[in-house]
């Protein structure tokens, strides 16, 4: 007997029907993801209806009022932009000026390798893009590589090297019975590390520890990389905002460089100029020579191609208009610094704080520490408890968003935080 076609819920098969009950099945297997840790600070802190409630978890920058910053060297730069200019596409690689003016800024203003055209650059949807593209680009022309990545870090990094199939790896870096560098375990990691291995290096206020090696460790780092003949992959999210200077904030980049190293390098703009929502960072990479740079930037684009093609343009001209006009390159130095000076100011406010209250534990390490995050050294169950008696949110590794704390909560803060850490 000759088989009919039939039809059912829309689709034609020879001799069988396909019923709604396959067709729903697609994606049943699908579970929900769990909540980003840091999101979820948000989330709670938003739903607790407690007047007293104060929020740390954000990793944004706040002023003394708890409020979002735009800076008004930002706003003068969209004041210049407004009504001038088209919607055009960026090229894939992004804009040509704020790629330029952004590399200065890592590099140095007169740096060589800017002059002789070795470094590949492409601008890149913030930090976390850089990173991702780098990753990608790692595993297409380094397959056989993993990444080293410090213990602790920023939780999305492992995120970015996994959906990039590197295989990773970790490197000791913080010790939480001095709340400061474990040096000697660093690098015994690094010596220990096959020849040639990738590791990613916070270039300044490491995240989420606000630990970082001193400009005599960083050399002994660099000469330790030429050793072994490792590469250092450099995400520098905090530029100028870690200690209001970018040059001293840029110093373990330039120190690889004195010393011979190509490295790679991711920036943002998310932090120290307040532009997170515009997405503009720089991906960059170190070459031997020109031929090099211009075939490893050609890969780069290549693999931004299939992922977004083009960069936005608002952010990046945003930037571009405050680097490259003196003015607003020095009200810009002033509102970082005024930023970092805050920031500063509330590490030594909270510290004296809990000392006043005659805590029975050390808490040099506030200052010590630097950037928007402080890693607190409390345990989750004490984090816990800030939240259920005093609804206070963070995540719960006891990282403090500095920017979150305010000469209005700071007194508060500190009591909640001596009062479940005073029993030791």
């Amino acid at each position: 007997m000759a088989l009919r076609a039939r039809f059912s819920g829309g689709i034609f098969r020879s001799g069988a029907v396909i019923g709604a009950r396959s067709m729903s099945s697609w994606w049943r297997d699908v579970e929900p993801a769990p909540k980003d840790p840091i999101l979820g600070v948000t989330e709670a802190f938003l739903a607790d209806p407690s007047p007293n409630k104060v929020n740390v978890g954000v990793g944004a920058y706040r002023d003394d009022n708890g409020k979002p910053v735009v800076l008004e060297c930002v706003r003068e730069a969209e004041r210049r932009i407004a009504g001038n200019l088209n919607m055009e596409y960026l090229p894939m690689g992004g804009s040509i000026k704020m790629v330029e003016e952004t590399l200065k800024l890592a590099y140095g203003e007169n740096s060589d390798l800017i002059k002789d055209k070795r470094i590949a650059a492409v601008q890149a949807l913030s930090g976390t893009g850089a990173c991702r593209l780098f990753a990608d680009f790692q595993k297409r022309f380094s397959p056989d590589s993993q990444i080293y990545i410090p213990v602790p870090t920023w939780a999305n990094h492992h995120n970015i090297w996994r959906d990039a199939h590197v295989p990773q790896n970790t490197f000791r870096y913080y010790h939480p019975g001095t709340k400061g560098l474990d040096f000697d375990s660093m690098m015994d990691d690094i010596k220990n590390a096959p020849n040639g291995s990738f590791f990613l290096l916070h270039a300044c206020a490491h995240n989420p520890t606000g630990v970082d090696p001193s400009e005599e460790q960083w050399r002994e780092i660099s000469q330790q990389f030429k050793v072994k003949g490792h590469f250092a992959f450099f995400d520098m999210a905090y530029q100028g905002f870690a200690s209001g200077d970018p040059e001293r904030d840029a110093r373990s980049i330039r120190i690889f460089l004195e010393d011979g190293h190509l490295i790679g390098c991711s920036q943002s703009y998310a932090k120290n100029m307040g532009l997170y929502g515009q997405r503009v960072g720089c991906l960059s990479v170190v070459c031997e020579d020109e031929k090099q740079a211009v075939a490893v930037k050609s890969q780069l684009q290549q693999l931004a191609r299939p992922m977004y093609s083009n960069p936005p343009v608002h952010g990046a001209l945003i930037v571009s208009i405050i680097l490259s006009d003196p003015d607003l390159k020095k009200l810009w130095l002033k509102e970082v610094k005024g930023m970092a000076d805050r920031i500063i100011g509330m590490r030594t406010a909270l510290r004296e704080n809990l000392e006043k209250l005659g805590s029975p534990l050390s808490w040099e390490h506030i200052t010590n520490q630097i950037g928007m995050f402080c890693f607190s050294g409390m345990a989750p169950e004490q984090v816990d408890r800030l939240t259920k008696d005093y609804h206070i949110y963070m995540t719960r590794n006891g990282r403090v968003s500095m920017a979150g704390v305010t000469t209005g909560n700071v007194g508060y803060l500190a009591n909640a935080i001596h009062e479940v850490t005073k029993s030791g």
